[in-house]
């Protein structure tokens, strides 16, 4: 198998993935191998003869499966960022494979009571603090893996494992076919009434993309839909266009999500019976921040209703402005945005047609890593002809103060019909320290609309305050500074995963650094003060609207994968029951509908777990004060500790004592309400 690019050692700068030689169907070779070598492995460490130590299991565990590891990391980034139809196949054919080799580790009785005797004689093995974390995480891992079950039980786990895994591809897979087969062609002036210049320009090149030349598109991506709803004129083209957005993966027949969900609840819940849990969501939360289905609806309720009354006062302000204007049609989910929009213009003299000339993708990267030099020290190089998986991704070498290399990191901003919605940071390699230095490659994956032919891509403030977002997930990743890979940047607490991320975002919105990078892209000019105080001015504008549309997708989570027995579900009557007893506004739609809720039914990560963002936003929000407090939100003191508690730190530790270390005491939830600009319950 030395011909097969993904197994030979890799003389790429940095170790990059050589992209350019690897064929899609070198990967089922190189998978089959891999597992062939990981399964050696760990058969070795299971049957060893010699009692079990820190080093001859758990140590010798993290060592093991590093090739299968490197051709996971580079196939599933590919399928997220740039598949076709031959990755989508072998994707298809790998999840029950990969996920049969990982209960086969998990399940394997040998090497799980070695895990559980290193367990129990904990106290005498005179362990590093870290050495001690990682212990405890196997012992978590192997136990919720079903370890400790008898063979019936383990033999149904196995099955329950492999089959939610083809369920998980199969429902990312129908979300990004519907997304990627949609396209609005704007074929009249009257289709385009309204639409200003910075969006026409990006629905021609998406039109060019698509072989349509001379035309305009509109594409299911964020960034092309919502700008679309905000000032379309033509009120049956937003309707048809938010409709297609909010019916993915529930169109009958081969993209339907709507089996596929109740299949993966009913598994879900079986498997948490299984383990002794009296649902999946207490299963899940088991091993998180919140720890209880109770605390995690115990936040979101305090938010819901201050967030419910908000987007009522908003709802009433829209009407208004749409009667004015001869429109008294009740406010539909299609206008809201179209209305806000207005109302944001008439309220706070402040239009996205006037922001987006001074918020130039490139500038907005550049404050994202000036933000990074002034926080941590580091410098960024743009790395030119190196490997790339497509022409759009960016390279940049990250270095210390010191001009220590530091890691990788990929930019691939742009959305493409090959790349499946939404934003995500992830690794091609991760850092750890076990065998020498091992330095993380890391990427962001962004969908914003590209511009014009010679025209630079412009970002809405959402779109910045989202790149703002990933980068912080970026350095998490690239600030690690642990020896093992099982907690190594962003191997922590799903609810704690956010802090980070969500931290960033702060500094995107501080007069210094919009005073700095929002210029405009023709002039060179600096945001006007009058423009930034605007900015400023409205933060909370629309806050009741985004706050239900996520809280409800939050509480709905949590309620489905709390029923102890949801075969059979009819998922459309659920979601529309449900949110008439939340009491939703008609006027406001779920974030994401359940048959394209990625986030809890494209695998597991955020399973029972979409709470975490406003978990961690707890944290960020009172975090973020620790700065304001010193009355420099750059203090370099404040800064050293986030950096030594938070970024570096990976799973080094709880999060809660994490947290505490960082900024002396637990969060304050009334820090998040005063962000949101929201009245305590």
């Amino acid at each position: 198998m030395s011909d097969n690019p993904l197994l030979s050692t890799w003389s790429t700068p940095f170790g990059l993935p050589p992209f350019a030689d690897i064929r899609p169907a070198d990967y089922v070779a190189a998978f089959d191998t891999a597992m062939a070598e990981a399964r050696a492995e760990i058969d070795a460490i299971a049957g060893q003869a010699d009692a079990p130590t820190f080093d001859n299991t758990i140590r010798a565990l993290e060592t093991s499966g590093e090739a299968l590891t490197r051709v996971s990391r580079t196939f599933y980034n590919l399928t997220g960022a740039h598949t076709n139809p031959e990755l989508q196949a072998i994707e298809r054919e790998m999840a029950p494979k990969l996920a049969r080799h990982g209960s086969e580790t998990l399940l394997n009785p040998k090497l799980a009571a070695r895990v559980f005797a290193l367990w129990d004689q904990r106290a005498g093995l005179d362990l590093t603090p870290e050495q001690a974390r990682v212990l405890e995480r196997y012992q978590l891992m192997f136990t919720r893996a079903g370890a400790g079950l008898d063979a019936a039980a383990k033999t149904r786990m196995a099955e329950i494992s492999q089959r939610l895994a083809t369920l998980g591809t199969q429902f990312a897979q129908n979300v990004l076919k519907d997304e990627s087969d949609y396209q609005l062609v704007l074929e009249t002036e009257a289709d385009r009434a309204g639409l200003p210049d910075f969006l026409l320009a990006a629905a021609a090149a998406a039109a060019k993309e698509r072989g349509l030349d001379g035309k305009h598109v509109i594409t299911l991506s964020r960034s092309s839909i919502e700008p679309f709803l905000q000032f379309s004129t033509n009120r049956a083209l937003r309707e048809e266009a938010f409709k297609a957005w909010s019916a993915r993966g529930e169109a009958e027949g081969p993209t339907d999500n709507r089996g596929v969900i109740a299949e993966t609840l009913a598994l879900r819940a079986e498997r948490a019976r299984l383990l002794g849990y009296p649902s999946y969501a207490a299963y899940k939360l088991d091993d998180a921040m919140a720890r209880t289905p109770d605390a995690v609806r115990a936040l979101l309720t305090r938010v819901w209703g201050p967030a419910v009354e908000r987007a009522r006062e908003e709802a009433e302000k829209l009407a208004e402005v749409a009667r004015a204007e001869g429109n008294n049609a009740a406010i539909a989910p299609w206008d809201w945005r179209h209305y806000a929009e207005k109302v944001r213009k008439r309220d706070h003299d402040l239009d996205e047609t006037e922001l987006k000339p001074y918020l130039r993708l490139d500038k907005i990267i550049e404050a994202a890593f000036d933000t990074a030099t002034r926080l941590f020290g580091l410098r960024f190089e743009e790395k030119h002809g190196l490997p790339v998986y497509h022409p759009d991704v960016r390279v940049f070498e990250v270095s210390d103060a010191r001009g220590n290399h530091v890691g990788l990191f990929l930019g691939d901003y742009f959305a493409r019909p090959s790349k499946r919605s939404g934003a995500w940071m992830s690794a091609f390699r991760a850092q750890h320290k076990l065998d020498g230095e091992v330095r993380p490659i890391i990427v962001n994956v962004m969908n914003f609309s590209k511009g014009a032919d010679d025209e630079p891509a412009l970002l809405t403030f959402d779109d910045a305050r989202t790149l703002f977002h990933e980068f912080g997930h970026g350095l998490h990743g690239l600030l690690s500074d642990v020896t093992y890979p099982m907690i190594s940047g962003t191997s922590v607490a799903r609810d704690f995963v956010e802090l980070p991320s969500q931290l960033y975002e702060h500094w995107l919105s501080q007069p210094e650094v919009l005073s700095r990078f929002a210029v405009h892209y023709k002039t060179g000019e600096p945001m006007p003060k009058a423009l930034l105080d605007k900015v400023l001015g409205a933060r909370n504008f629309n806050q009741g609207f985004a706050t239900v549309e996520y809280t409800a997708c939050a509480l709905i989570d949590l309620a489905l994968h709390e029923m102890p027995d949801p075969s059979g579900l009819d998922v459309t009557a659920y979601e529309a029951s449900a949110l008439k007893d939340l009491g939703m506004p008609s006027e406001i739609t779920m974030r994401h509908r359940l048959p394209h809720f990625a986030h809890a039914f494209a695998g597991e990560g955020y399973s029972s777990g979409y709470y975490s963002y406003m978990w961690s936003e707890v944290m960020d929000a009172d975090a973020f004060s620790a700065f304001e407090e010193t009355g420099n939100v750059f203090d370099p003191a404040t800064a050293e500790k986030l950096y030594r508690h938070i970024y570096s730190a990976g799973g080094r530790q709880d999060p809660d004592a994490a947290y505490k270390a960082f900024r002396g005491r637990g969060p304050d939830i009334n820090a998040l309400l005063e962000k949101r600009g929201l009245k305590a319950a």
